[in-house]
This record gives structure tokens, C-alpha cells and sequence, in this order.
């Protein structure tokens, strides 16, 4: 299998200023991180607040950069240490952020929200053609036309996460970094939005970096675990080895501290319910 993302020995620190005496001290919050993510494959991300995985997320988004290892996204190096990424390496890597109701700017109509990667990225593209690839993705994540010229605060929570994932495909990307995207989401929805997650990874061929404290979400979607824990990838494998037989003590403590969620069971209510609609003929 073709490796889409790898990371060698990651390290970030922090420079912060000291207590009341003053001066500096340098924080350490990733500490020589490794992993690879196969095509097609979903790597979970899991860990306490605090961490360290959602700095390693932002690491992977090339959102900012690391201050130690190496970074290689379809067996190319990345180095935005001194610049920001240009469009062609932008293009392969995009995030979905938690918070649907803050990571779409209220001001832009949905369609300008789609639109504007390509606008930036992709300007030669002509306006009729952006218009006619948004309206296309807003069908693929379950919305139609007609929400092209609504505001965000139309939509529900739920709405506007598929709008943030479509806006996140727009210019086709190999790899989704997703950092806690359904954690904001209630248990019904958060289902929905697994489903077209795994829907979207098939039909495009994706691989997904999903950031998560929520082991039943991970336990669904995932592929391979990476446990982090002040920093340091403390445990790794898949999922079924990693959920059967833990090995670190800290990814058992974590495991017996964390209530679980029957996500294949609200799942299988949800694909139910859209069928009953389907057959009775009303438009979801």
C-alpha cells in the first residue's frame, strides 16, 4: 500500500515566559513522534486534554511548524518553516475543525465559503466552473442547491460540519486532518457524520488523520490507534489489537476512564430512519 503521510520522531516546543521572576523556559509538548498512515486509512489520534494530539494535528494540517523531525506527505519532505505551503501542497492536505458554528466565516454565503479555495488555490478556474464544482460537493455531503446562497446560521450544527467538510474537498485533497469533528454534535448526528465520513473515504480513495478523546467514535471509524500521553506516542497498532490488548498502562487507564457510546447501534437507528423516509417518499 502506498504510504500518503509519515512522521519522523516530531518534536514542537513552546517558549514561554517564567513565574514571577521572569524570564523563559522552553515546554516540550511533542517528544520524537512517529507514525505512517497508509491510502485509504484512517489513523486515530487519541489522548487527554493536554496531550499533545491536537498540536500533532496542526503539525499535519502544516498549520504550523514542528520544531524538530521530519514531515513527508506522499514520500515528499515538507518544510513550511519559513514559508507558508504553496497551493500544490495545500491542495493534498486540508483540516475540519470542532467547532462547526466557528469555522465558517457568518458573513459568507455558503457558496463563497466552497468557492474560495479555489479562488485562492486555483484562479484560473473560471467562475462558472466554481460555482458548478461547490453545488456538486454540497450534493456529496448530503445538502443540494438551494443552501449555495444561505448564511451559515441557517444551518444546524450538524449542516454546518458537512458544509466544513465540503469546503475541505473543494480542491481535492488526499488527506483530511479531523480534529474532533463530531465531539460539538449530538449523539444522532454524530452518527450521520461518521457515516458520510466513511462514505467520502471510499468514494475518494481518502486518508484520514482523525484527532479524538471519544473511544466508541474511534473504535468505529478507525483503522489504526496512536495513543499520545504528555507528548509521547506511549502505544500503537490497530485498532482490534490495540482495543483488545492494550499495552501501556496509561492506554488502560485511559480506556477504564472513558464511558463508551454505542455509535454502531445509533448508527443503525439513523440508516432506518432515512430508509423509512426514502420509502415513504418525503426529501431528507
Amino acid at each position: 500500500m502506498t504510504v500518503v503521510l509519515e512522521g519522523r520522531d516530531i518534536t514542537q516546543d513552546y517558549h514561554v515566559r517564567g513565574g514571577m521572576f521572569g524570564g523563559a523556559k522552553t515546554v516540550r509538548a511533542l517528544k520524537g513522534v512517529s507514525f505512517s498512515v497508509e491510502k485509504g486509512k484512517t489513523l486515530a489520534i487519541v489522548g487527554e486534554s493536554g496531550s499533545g494530539k491536537s498540536t500533532l494535528a496542526r503539525i499535519i494540517a502544516l498549520i504550523d511548524p514542528p520544531s524538530g523531525g521530519e514531515l513527508l506527505i506522499e514520500g515528499q519532505p515538507v518544510n513550511i518553516s519559513h514559508k507558508r505551503p504553496g497551493p500544490v501542497l495545500r491542495s493534498k492536505v486540508q483540516m475540519v475543525f470542532q467547532n462547526p458554528y466557528g469555522s465558517l466565516n457568518p458573513r459568507q454565503k455558503v457558496g463563497s465559503v466552497l468557492m474560495e479555495p479555489l479562488v485562492i488555490n486555483k484562479p484560473e478556474i473560471p467562475a462558472e466552473e466554481r460555482r458548478l464544482l461547490a453545488e456538486a460537493m454540497l450534493v456529496k455531503v448530503g445538502l443540494g442547491h438551494e443552501h449555495f446562497n444561505r448564511y451559515p446560521h441557517m444551518f444546524s450544527g450538524g449542516q454546518r460540519q458537512r458544509i466544513a467538510i465540503a469546503r475541505a474537498l473543494m480542491l481535492n485533497p488526499s488527506l483530511l486532518v479531523l480534529d474532533e469533528p463530531v465531539s460539538a454534535l449530538d449523539l444522532s448526528v454524530q452518527a450521520q457524520v461518521l457515516n458520510l465520513l466513511a462514505d467520502l473515504q471510499e468514494e475518494f480513495g481518502l486518508t484520514y488523520v482523525f484527532v479524538s478523546h471519544d473511544l466508541s467514535v474511534v473504535r468505529y471509524i478507525a483503522d489504526d490507534v496512536m495513543v499520545i500521553s504528555q507528548g509521547e506516542a506511549v502505544e500503537q497498532g490497530t485498532r482490534e489489537a490495540v482495543f483488545a490488548h492494550p499495552a501501556h498502562p496509561y492506554t488502560r487507564q485511559l480506556f477504564a476512564a472513558t464511558p463508551e457510546t454505542d455509535v454502531e447501534a445509533i448508527r443503525a437507528r439513523v440508516a432506518k430512519r432515512q430508509a423509512a423516509r426514502q420509502a415513504s417518499g418525503v426529501a431528507r
